[in-house]
């Protein structure tokens, strides 16, 4: 139980953090996007650090799968895991809201930093920039995680690294996903056209993870 509730800690921060920071600091300047980026991946390596002892901090429905593909994990665990992302994502949404309608500041993104497909040029192009980009982001979790061949205590670094790179390219495309807990959370209680999108943000990026997990299969050593 300790390690679902680890991941329920650890969506929220990452959910809170990342979408707080792209709501007022906004996403349509290089500032803002650089900023947001650099949120999310802080965000994660904080949380790799906390939490990651206990739960290995997953955090993202879409990592999970692909480390449960990868015979990492049990699918009762990976149940408990998926659980507790979602309600640490939704949890996130709703402290989004009540911060939004009591603070002065405006949501610059307009939808607590929900998720779109307009700026991909619609729903198939979000899908593929959201399987290609989880896809990256997974396989670089699963090799730096590795007990054979990964990073060991810099893997939360490198993880956070990359999730940074990641939202430099996609932020301006799709407000960047790769994470259905991160987009489930803010869309529900934004509404209107995020919740109508929501199911892109979380069969791409599952999509992407379960494509990284026979991926790594492949590539990855078997040493004896």
């Amino acid at each position: 139980m300790k390690k679902y509730i680890a991941e329920c800690l650890g969506t929220f921060v990452l959910t809170f953090l990342g979408c707080g920071t792209a709501m007022f600091l906004g996403c349509t300047t290089p500032a803002g996007v650089v900023g947001t980026a650099i949120a999310f991946g802080l965000a994660v390596v904080a949380m790799a650090y906390t939490i990651g002892g206990i739960s290995g901090c997953h955090i993202n429905p879409a990592i999970t799968l692909g480390v449960a593909l990868s015979g990492r994990m049990t699918w009762k665990d990976a149940c408990g895991y998926w659980c507790g992302q979602l309600i640490g994502g939704i949890l996130a949404g709703a402290v989004l809201l009540l911060v939004a309608n009591t603070v002065a500041a405006q949501d610059l993104t307009g939808a607590l930093g929900s998720n779109g497909v307009a700026n991909a040029g619609g729903v198939w192009g979000a899908c593929l920039v959201e399987v290609i980009a989880t896809f990256l982001f997974v396989v670089v979790v699963l090799g730096t995680t590795d007990s054979k061949t990964g990073a060991g205590n810099f893997a939360g670094l490198a993880i956070g690294l990359s999730l940074i790179l990641i939202h430099l390219v996609c932020i301006n495309l799709t407000g960047t996903s790769v994470n259905p807990a991160r987009s489930i959370g803010p869309a529900i209680f934004a509404g209107g056209q995020a919740l109508k999108d929501v199911w892109v943000f979380i069969c791409a990026p599952l999509v992407g993870g379960a494509l990284a997990a026979l991926a790594w299969k492949g590539i990855a050593c078997d040493k004896k």
